[in-house]
């Protein structure tokens, strides 16, 4: 599973992308951001408040319930605003 990480959840969490075999017990976009909240420092700082952070799983915005797999692009970023 391939995560990336834009604007201040990189900054937060200290990296910009990182693969990392898929964690046990994790089917769904939700059950991984739970999952990295558990990581601790900058994760948690990052995750802490789920409604601040949008998810694209392969490129596709994604909802919280989301499946995912091990093979998997997820990226994690700010809300989107548009004018």
């Amino acid at each position: 599973m391939k995560l990336l990480y834009f604007a201040w959840v990189r900054e937060k969490t200290g990296i910009g992308e990182e693969t990392i075999t898929m964690p046990e017990g994790v089917t769904t976009v939700e059950d991984l951001v739970s999952w990295m909240i558990t990581r601790g420092g900058g994760f948690e700082a990052a995750f802490a408040d789920k409604s601040t952070v949008r998810v694209a799983v392969n490129q596709e915005y994604a909802k919280i319930d989301w499946p995912v797999t091990d093979d998997d692009e997820i990226a994690f970023f700010p809300p989107v605003t548009g004018g």
